[in-house]
Parts: structure tokens; sequence; C-alpha cells
């Protein structure tokens, strides 16, 4: 075990740390890819592989990232079904001198993934924690969507039935980029719901199948991608970016203004 702990820290500023030191016991949060395999970081695979065991959300689907890889670490099932009572053990045996590496099926965990109450009982028990930068699917959708992303909301997936009218209200006012997941089976229904709430002209960007061979991001506001989609197959893992709403006087809200008016003066002249 002291021969791993040395071997995880090594990735750091090597001028920061003396000869052979051993870093404490800790969780390491490793990003895994959204799609393409390809998306992995060599920081990432020295985790999986030198972490004392990895906790995945399903094995089987690390198992085949293991296998690309070349990794033969142990893996230990950690998933939202078993996570509440699993919890106090894997804390103790951290504090004990294990070091674990946390997965998720496809990017973060924790983004509305496993791992949050993990990751939460660590801090509270003054264990650390180290997250890795890497892939996660609301990102290069927020981005490539076209819409401002210096302030933006994360919305994760919206409720299925209790509560999900109020929060699409809430959407509806919301002035900054709002990112958001939706099951392919939802997504015409959310649709529906933010063109009963939204301004006719509200922008928005579905994005499916992100990093994958039949990526596609669609733009538009509700009725046209209502329209797409109901003659496209709906397939696939969906994210969607909602433009915020405008603020009369301010941004592209005083074009909107200025070439309403340039119409409707054109078309008194015409009378």
């Amino acid at each position: 075990m002291n021969r791993v702990k040395q071997a995880v820290g090594a990735g750091r500023d090597q001028h920061l740390q003396p000869a052979g030191f051993f870093i404490m016991s800790k969780l390491f949060i490793v990003p895994t890819p959204i799609g393409n395999l390809e998306d992995m970081t060599f920081r990432a695979i020295r985790i999986l592989k030198e972490a004392d065991a990895v906790l995945a959300e399903d094995t089987r689907t690390t198992a085949t990232l293991f296998q690309r890889y070349e990794i033969s670490n142990k893996l230990i099932a950690h998933h939202n079904h078993n996570e509440h009572q699993t919890v106090d053990r894997l804390v103790q045996e951290i504090k004990n001198g294990m070091t674990y590496a946390l997965v998720s099926d496809a990017g973060t965990p924790g983004i509305s993934d496993p791992g949050f109450l993990l990751i939460r009982a660590c801090v509270q028990n003054n264990i650390e924690v180290e997250c890795l930068p890497g892939a996660t699917a609301f990102v290069p959708a927020l981005v490539a969507s076209g819409f401002p992303c210096e302030k933006f909301v994360y919305e994760g997936f919206l409720p299925q039935k209790k509560g999900r009218e109020t929060r699409i209200k809430k959407i509806a006012d919301e002035e900054r980029t709002v990112v958001l997941y939706e099951s392919p089976h939802r997504l015409l229904k959310a649709l529906e719901q933010f063109k009963t709430f939204f301004e006719k002209e509200r922008q928005l960007a579905v994005c499916r199948e992100l990093s994958k061979k039949f990526e596609e991001i669609v733009r538009g506001n509700c009725d046209e991608l209502i329209t797409h989609f109901t003659t496209h197959p709906i397939k696939g893992e969906f994210v969607i970016v909602v433009e915020g709403r405008h603020i009369v006087g301010t941004g592209r809200d005083r074009s909107l203004l200025k070439n309403k008016k340039s119409k409707r003066h054109r078309q008194e002249e015409e009378e």
C-alpha cells in the first residue's frame, strides 16, 4: 500500500514534494469518457491503476474501460442502490489507509451520478478529496451552444412528475443560460412544456450523443425543435441548453425591438 501511495502522488510538481514523500490516503474523483474512449487523460489512467481499489457505478461498464487501457485494478460496486449502506464503511477504510478512486459509468462522478454522499462524508471526516479534471457532458454542450456561458445554471435532470412544472417555470424566468439533461422518451414532452412557458423567440440547443459517432446539435425555438424531433428518430443521450430570458432594453432585446419597430414602420409606410 505504501508503494501505491507514493506512486499516486508522483503526478504532482516534484519540486513541491521531497523525494520519497508518501501522500495520505484519500478519495480520488476520476472522470471517464461520456462516449469516446479516447477522451481519457494520462493522469486518470495512472490513478485508476495505482489506487488501492476503484469504486464503480457499474463494474461491467468500467471493466470495458479497464480492458481498453490495460488496467487490472480491483473493482467495487458503488451506485445509487447501495451507497447509503456503504458510505460509513468506505470512510473508515480510507481513514485506515486505503486510497480509493471513484468513477461513474460516464463523465464526472457527482454530476447527476452517484458520488455526492461519499464525497460529502469524506469532507465531513477531514479526508482529502481530489477531483481530476475531465469529461462531463454539460460543458461541451454549453460551450458549443453559442449562448453566453460566463454565467449559467446547471439543472441536471428535470423531475419526472412532482415539481416538474414548477421547475420549468423557474427556468422560463432565468436570465442566465440553463443546461439540463433529459431522457430520450421525455424529450418531446419537455419541449412541449417549454413552449407553454417560454417566449416564442427563445432559442435552445439540443445536443445529442456528444463525443460519439452520431453527435448532433440542433438549434432553434421550441416550435422548430418539436418539428425536427417529431420527424427524426429520438435516440441517445441528450443535453438541452436554454438561452437565458431577455430583459427588455438589454442585449438582444434591443435588436429585437429595433427590428420590430422597423418592420412596423415599413408596414405603416406601405399603408
